[in-house]
């Protein structure tokens, strides 16, 4: 590499450049850092990439089993280091994209009427654990908060006690995807029990400042959200499909707008000047994210679906590949 530049200075320039801009880039960094040390170990002196050290990657990633989609997670920073180490006259392996296959795109879980109940039901029962003592407590209103407000897993789990206005009815979502802040009012029933859930667990041990916490101090794992969810999904009786197809928490999100979008319907309303609320509300980058739940909603309720295709036609061209960002 020129100028004396190691792999390990190029992965810290690389990852700095994206936090500059305004992305996140920790899973990436940590993805890079893991590859700097398998490429330190299998190809020890050299500092850039080959087609011989970004294969012997991949092997050993489908050695461990992992899925298509987890493969694609592990050579997209790969990629995108060989890229910048491109731009700057360092010769450098770039994987192909078709090199590798697509991942099968996921089809979100809209939940009915009755999972959402029956779902609800079972947060309700949960009981005091000595462990973890406020889990009883947290897990009724955080899995409420996430499919009332249509938030993201870690916009909820993430959530401190000063981001919560209780009197207004106000979340305050900080540095969400794409490094974007947004106000989400919540309505009444929500903000009622969001005031009695900040009431109980005022002054706990384990509060600190996290609105809903986990252990020492530390906000909700996700592990420990999705461990939860899958035991609450059981006891009301909703199958799951095994790891990679659901239903997933991510999939309130998805069945809180799809919901929206059916009232709206329902109700007569003009779902062109809605649209661009639901994206506001929602967070979303750009309309499309937003008109994909139009498709969701027409092959959830296909009663709607010639209203639905006259509103993509005015407001959008037609969404073929699903979701660009995750939502």
């Amino acid at each position: 590499m020129s100028a004396g530049i190691t792999l390990s200075d190029a992965i810290t320039a690389l990852v700095a450049e994206k936090r500059a801009v305004g992305y996140k880039y920790h899973a990436e960094q940590q993805v890079l850092a893991r590859f700097e040390a398998f490429s330190r170990s299998d190809f020890p002196g050299l500092d850039t990439l080959t087609e011989a050290s970004v294969q012997a990657w991949i092997v050993a990633a489908r050695r461990r089993g992992v899925t298509p989609a987890t493969l694609q997670g592990l050579i997209a920073p790969v990629r995108e280091l060989a890229r910048w180490l491109g731009r700057r006259g360092v010769a450098a392996y770039l994987l192909p994209r078709s090199a590798l296959p697509r991942p099968a795109r996921y089809v979100p879980h809209i939940y009915t009427d009755r999972e959402l109940t029956a779902l609800f039901t079972q947060t309700d029962r949960c009981h005091y654990c000595s462990q973890v003592p406020l889990r009883h407590l947290v897990m009724p209103v955080l899995f409420r908060t996430i499919y009332a407000c249509g938030l993201r897993c870690s916009e909820a789990r993430l959530l401190r006690v000063g981001d919560v206005d209780i009197d207004a009815g106000v979340l305050q979502i900080r540095d969400a995807k794409g490094g974007k802040d947004r106000q989400v009012p919540v309505y009444e029933a929500l903000r009622a029990r969001l005031a009695r859930y900040h009431a109980q667990t005022a002054g706990q041990p384990d509060r600190w400042e996290w609105f809903f916490p986990g252990s020492g101090g530390r906000p909700l794992t996700l592990g420990n959200v999705g461990h939860n969810f899958r035991r609450f999904l059981w006891q009301a009786r909703i199958s799951h499909g095994g790891r990679g197809h659901g239903p997933r928490v991510h999939d309130l999100r998805h069945t809180f707008a799809v919901n929206n979008l059916r009232l709206w319907f329902t109700q007569g309303h003009d779902i062109s000047a809605l649209l661009p609320v639901l994206q506001t509300y929602m967070g979303h980058s750009s309309l499309a994210d937003t008109a994909y739940y139009l498709h969701l909603t027409a092959e959830s309720y296909p009663d709607i679906t010639t209203r639905v295709q006259q509103v993509i036609g005015d407001v959008v061209p037609p969404v073929m590949a699903g979701p660009r960002h995750g939502h």
